[in-house]
């Protein structure tokens, strides 16, 4: 299969001499960095390994490609720099709907960047200089995760809030309110029990997983909990100053007011 290459970016598909024998069941990629070697590595590399593969250089790029996405099974995003941030394209795709498991690659691996890329909703954050192997053992793993379609179209509403659990979206009378995927858990319990106190553990179990162990000393857990709704009531704030649902019950936790 010969290489097709347009103006927003490259496709590549597997080689005539992988064709043969028992049909390939392909994983499509979309693949974005602006680095043109290191692009064009990639595609070939992972085409060889089984993929297809259409590359783009910049986050203009992909987003004025949503054939594309709709039919890819998983994205691959470079860290990037400010103004080609791989970050912000995240974010601007989950806000579009596109649901895709995303990984990150970078050139340089950061514990920071690393917990900010998995709370923003990525699914895996891989050094390049681990090599194209590791890449592929751990693509064929991403590409198994599937969102249920009982997910897909299910949305939440409670009163001038809506929540899109399958693209971890919330709007606030109609105006995204811009949370990580780490706030909207928060928030979706917080509605999804509105009027009920929710305990600070309860809280933290759904930003992380339960039994999860954090914080300093056997309550440290709290500080953050206290940390996460402080950064959402801001958010809520920052579209209607009149906001208020996220009530404090004092050593206990918080609750989701009732209209």
């Amino acid at each position: 299969m010969q290489p097709v290459v347009n103006a927003v970016g490259s496709v590549r598909g597997v080689p005539s001499f992988l064709m043969s024998g028992e049909p390939m069941s392909q994983i499509r990629v979309v693949a974005v960095d602006g680095d043109d070697g290191f692009r064009d590595m990639l595609s070939d590399e992972l085409c060889e390994q089984g993929f297809e593969v259409t590359a783009f250089r910049d986050n203009r790029s992909v987003l004025a490609a949503p054939d594309v996405l709709s039919a890819a099974d998983l994205i691959v995003l470079d860290w990037g720099d400010i103004g080609n941030s791989g970050l912000e394209l995240l974010q601007q795709l989950r806000r579009q709907g596109v649901n895709l498991p995303i990984v990150f690659l970078t050139r340089r691996w950061l514990t920071s960047n690393e917990n900010l890329a998995l709370e923003h909703g990525a699914i895996d954050f891989i050094d390049k200089a681990r090599g194209i192997s590791i890449l592929v053992h751990r693509l064929r793993i991403v590409a198994r995760i599937k969102v249920p379609e009982s997910r897909r179209e299910k949305v939440v509403q409670v009163g001038d809030l809506l929540l899109k659990p399958h693209v971890s979206r919330a709007t606030w009378n109609d105006a995204d309110v811009g949370l990580t995927v780490g706030e909207f858990k928060i928030i979706n319990l917080l509605a999804s029990n509105a009027g009920q106190h929710v305990t600070y553990r309860e809280i933290y179990d759904a930003l992380h997983y339960r039994g999860f162990v954090a914080g300093c000393g056997e309550d440290g857990y709290k500080m953050n909990v206290r940390a996460a709704i402080k950064r959402i009531r801001r958010k809520f704030e920052a579209l209607d100053p009149t906001f208020g649902r996220i009530q404090n019950y004092t050593s206990f936790g918080y609750l989701w007011a009732q209209d």
